[in-house]
């Protein structure tokens, strides 16, 4: 057996794919250096025949065979579990400690243990010994449901609409430059009175508070808690009692900040961080003494975030330490003992700088209130479903989860995309991947964590690149794109906790299943209650034609773009490819002129598509579009889209802010970083006005009309 041959019988084994076909039908076979480089990544040898032996270790030694959690679905009759058994031992005996404390057990004669039925859904522990012989065992057993919790605004037959935004691009009356979780609650307000179901925002993962300028929400420190520059300064307990805390943000450079047609994040913190550490010590001062409900809050949240909490605030110390006066921005090139999250340095610097520890944990309390405060405010005044949150789909390897948990974090490789119709050469998003043994070796509780604290104040989660559940393109460091490969993960017993964690904390899902699919993939999700993510400019028929509104499914989320995609007024008029044009992001100029004109077919298209629904008479195809195909955009062709799309049989359509408010730019072009201005753009007129003005009425009387026409599942 020649050695590349070995390294795909190790690469089978821990399920890295040794063939995959990209969305442009090329085959692809990993190489030798692609696949021994992955193998390590897992944490094997490279050697394929000291890998082998590392895998068959690891099984010998599992007692009875059993992996640390085992997750059954409580549709089950009553689960079996198949032992492998000591050659002395005939059966086990078996004691089971439910979640809620209960305990039930019994005796299993052969190497099958049958479960009673009727077991409560919850994380439950499960102590096993062979009988006769001394092998004992003790592992998670998992009662998760099918499917995932929907909510009465989401059941068969209902009709709710969304709007989405980004929080950092909203415009306020009192927001320092940045929109902020005051800012989330007007917004909330005031289109929950206008009939609106949930508001779904941008990621709120933490970012890096030592370095602001790193600002993509997609590329976060942790995805577990929130990102401190989106609280509210003046709500902070303290604040408008407190002059002197006030007076550390000049109102000019407030004025400034507020005015500014992009996000300056480092101007942001700059006006922020002063304040806040000023309404910190005020805070830490007036609670010496204790006894105050406030001080009782903050310490019931730091009980409540327990080592996890510990760790990140003491990440984030030890990054502001470390990347003051030009230092390195990555924990992997702090000093050895330092990047280690347990060793004895890293204890007694937290021990040293307990106080700067406390000050980030104190932050993490504050934007999680103001959070919950936003969230509620929206219910208050008619969200039907609430805060619709998005969670990464991985996070950064410089971050603090990365530090916190080197073991579940791959090192020498990235996750990203094989090559698409979007980029020929494959994407790679620089993110840190996860090792599959690992997270199983750790009964998945770093899922269930990321998953708990997205879904907390929200009414639905957005789960980004959803395909991650069954499988990861990963690339070695250093490659192209190209020359990466699929690893496979645990598919069925990560949507079944992704079904659990739903039901326990009330919150439907959407799976965003955009670019290359497996097949059956959408098929399982829609088994599971996961809303798949249908973008309006995608959804076509094989002759290119937009597909009419009553064949959406049913079980979805249809929108009219994304984050990643141009708006309506862009897409119509081309200024993303304008925008690709000028950086010189087409590979040749055979590219430019292929997507240009594919753009003038879409728009005809798109025109014959409203004509079809009764939306836009034929007659005034001419306003939108000349004879010689130069598109003119106006609002009417916006909300004409806008009522195609509301008209479909989607559960749930999503409408952006940025195409009630006409804006031609996106949030995000991908394949850019500073050329473009991505996570930067802000609002052109505040929520007061947007809320108020004619537009928003509008749309809102518009789309709630043609949604109670939409076409029946």
């Amino acid at each position: 057996m020649s050695r590349l041959d070995e390294l795909r019988h190790i690469a089978g084994s821990v399920g890295i794919a040794t063939r995959h076909v990209d969305a442009l039908g090329v085959v692809h076979e990993p190489d030798e250096e692609t696949l021994s480089r992955l193998i390590t990544g897992f944490g094997l040898p490279s050697d394929p025949k000291q890998a082998a032996e590392a895998l068959a270790a690891e099984g010998r030694v599992a007692p009875f065979g059993l992996s640390p959690v085992h997750i059954v679905a409580q549709e089950e009759p009553g689960p079996v579990l198949t032992l492998r058994l000591p050659s002395q031992s005939h059966g086990v005996e078996w004691h089971c400690r439910l979640e809620d404390g209960a305990q039930i057990e019994g005796r299993s004669e052969g190497a099958e243990l049958r479960l009673p039925a009727g077991l409560p859904l919850g994380y439950h522990r499960l102590a096993i010994t062979g009988t006769g012989a001394g092998a004992s065992a003790e592992i998670g057993l998992v009662v998760a449901p099918d499917s995932c919790h929907l909510g009465d605004a989401l059941q068969p037959g209902a009709r709710s609409w969304g709007l989405t935004a980004q929080l950092y691009g909203l415009r306020g009356a009192r927001d320092w430059g940045i929109g902020d979780f005051g800012d989330l609650a007007t917004l909330g307000r005031a289109v929950g009175r206008l009939g609106v179901g949930a508001v779904g925002i941008n990621p709120l993962h933490a970012l890096f508070a030592a370095e602001p300028r790193h600002f993509s929400p997609y590329s976060p420190s942790s995805r577990v808690w929130l990102d401190y520059l989106y609280i509210d300064v003046t709500a902070v307990p303290g604040f408008a009692e407190d002059s002197a805390a006030q007076g550390l943000a000049p109102p000019a450079a407030v004025v400034a900040a507020r005015g500014a047609g992009l996000v300056d994040y480092a101007a942001v913190a700059a006006l922020k961080r002063p304040v806040l550490e000023a309404l910190y010590r005020r805070f830490r001062a007036r609670e010496r003494g204790g006894g105050s409900a406030l001080g009782a809050a903050f310490r019931a949240f730091r009980r409540e975030g327990g080592a996890a909490l510990a760790a990140f605030a003491t990440f984030e110390a030890l990054h502001e330490h470390f990347t003051q006066g030009g230092g390195p921005f990555s924990w992997h090139e702090w000093p050895a003992q330092m990047r280690d999250p347990n060793s004895a340095e890293v204890a007694k610097f937290a021990r040293a700088h307990a106080r700067r520890v406390r000050f980030f944990q104190f932050l993490q309390w504050q934007a999680d209130q103001q959070l919950g405060a936003a969230a509620a405010a929206g219910r208050e005044e008619g969200l039907g479903i609430g805060l619709c949150r998005d969670l990464a789909v991985g996070v950064n390897p410089n971050g603090a989860e990365a530090w916190a948990d080197r073991e579940l974090v791959v090192p020498g490789a990235a996750i990203g995309a094989p090559p698409d119709l979007l980029s020929r050469a494959g994407q790679n998003w620089g993110l840190a991947p996860i090792n599959p043994l690992a997270l199983r070796r750790r009964g998945f509780a770093p899922l269930i964590a990321a998953l708990r604290a997205n879904m907390r104040h929200a009414g639905i989660l957005r789960i980004d690149h959803v395909m991650s559940l069954q499988r990861l393109y990963w690339i070695p460091s250093g490659l192209p794109a190209t020359l990466g490969a699929y690893v496979n993960y645990p598919f069925r017993d990560l949507l079944r906790l992704v079904a659990l964690e739903s039901h326990r904390q009330s919150c439907a899902v959407i799976g965003e299943d955009l670019g290359t699919v497996p097949e059956g993939f959408r098929e399982t999700m829609q088994r599971a209650n996961v809303l798949s993510y249908r973008v309006f400019i995608f959804e076509r028929r094989g002759d290119g034609s937009f597909i009419p509104p009553g064949d959406y499914p049913p079980l979805s989320a249809a929108s009219a773009a994304t984050h990643d995609l141009a708006t309506l007024k862009g897409f119509w008029l081309g200024q993303d490819i304008l925008w690709r044009r000028r950086l010189q992001l087409y590979p040749d100029t055979a590219a430019e002129a292929s997507e240009a004109e594919e753009r003038r077919r879409d728009r005809q298209k798109l025109l014959e598509a409203l004509a079809g629904e009764g939306l836009l008479m034929p007659e005034r195809f001419g306003e939108f579009l000349s004879a010689e195909g130069e598109p003119a955009y106006s609002l009417d062709l916006g909300e004409a889209i806008l009522a195609y799309l509301a008209r479909s049989r989607a559960r749930l359509m999503l409408v952006q802010i940025e195409d009630v408010a006409g804006e031609a730019e996106q949030a995000n072009l991908p394949g850019t970083t500073e050329a473009h201005p991505n996570w930067r753009r802000r609002l052109p007129s505040s929520i007061e006005e947007l809320c108020a003005g004619p537009e928003m009425a509008r749309v809102a009387a518009l789309v709630t009309a043609s949604r109670q026409r939409a076409a029946p599942e």
